[in-house]
C-alpha cells in the first residue's frame, strides 16, 4: 500500500491540479461553461483524496513549511482572497446569494409557457411548437417550464438552452 501511495498520491495530485486549472480558465472566459462546470466541480472534489494522501506522504517536508513565516502568510492571503468573493456575495439577498444571471434563469423556469413567450419575443404557441420540436411535451400553457422539462424527462439546463436559442 504504501508502494501504491508513492507512487501515486503526487501524480494524481498534479493531474486532477492541472484539469482544475484548464476547466477554470474556461469557466473564467465561459468556453463550453456547460462542459467544464461538472468536470471543474467533480474532479475539485475528486482531488481531496490525492491531495490528503500527498500530504500524508510528504508530512515531513510540509512540517517544515508550517514553521516558516511564509506559510501563515501565504494561508491568510488565501483565505483574505476568498473572502473578498464570500462576504459581498453572502450579503446579497437576492436569488439567496446565488449570481443573479442564475436567479433569472429560475425565475424563466418557474414561469408558465404564456408568460415566458412574449419575453422571447414570441407567442405561447410559437414556443409551444418550438418546445415540442426539440422533445418537450407541452400540455398546458398555463404549466411551469421546470414542469414541462420534467414531465418530459429533460433537464433544466436543456430547457434554458432552448430558451436562449429562442430569444437570440
Amino acid at each position: 500500500m504504501s508502494q501504491l501511495l508513492n507512487r501515486t498520491a503526487t501524480p494524481l495530485v498534479t493531474g486532477l491540479f492541472l484539469v482544475s486549472l484548464v476547466s477554470g480558465i474556461a469557466l473564467f472566459f465561459h468556453w463550453a461553461p456547460a462542459t467544464f462546470h461538472g468536470m471543474h466541480e467533480w474532479l475539485s472534489m475528486v482531488l481531496i483524496l490525492p491531495f490528503a494522501l500527498h500530504l500524508w506522504k510528504n508530512w515531513r517536508p510540509m512540517s517544515a513549511y508550517l514553521r516558516k513565516p511564509a506559510f501563515p502568510v501565504a494561508m491568510l492571503a488565501s483565505l483574505a482572497a476568498a473572502l473578498a468573493f464570500v462576504i459581498p456575495d453572502a450579503s446579497s439577498t437576492a436569488g439567496g446569494g446565488r449570481p443573479p444571471q442564475f436567479a433569472v434563469a429560475q425565475q424563466m423556469l418557474d414561469g408558465s409557457l404564456s408568460t415566458v413567450a412574449p419575453v422571447l419575443g414570441e407567442t405561447p404557441e410559437e414556443l409551444g411548437a418550438a418546445l415540442g420540436a426539440a422533445g418537450f411535451t407541452v400540455s398546458d400553457p398555463a404549466q411551469s417550464l421546470s414542469d414541462i422539462a420534467t414531465a418530459s424527462g429533460q433537464s433544466a439546463e436543456a430547457m434554458l438552452a432552448l430558451l436562449a436559442a429562442q430569444g437570440s
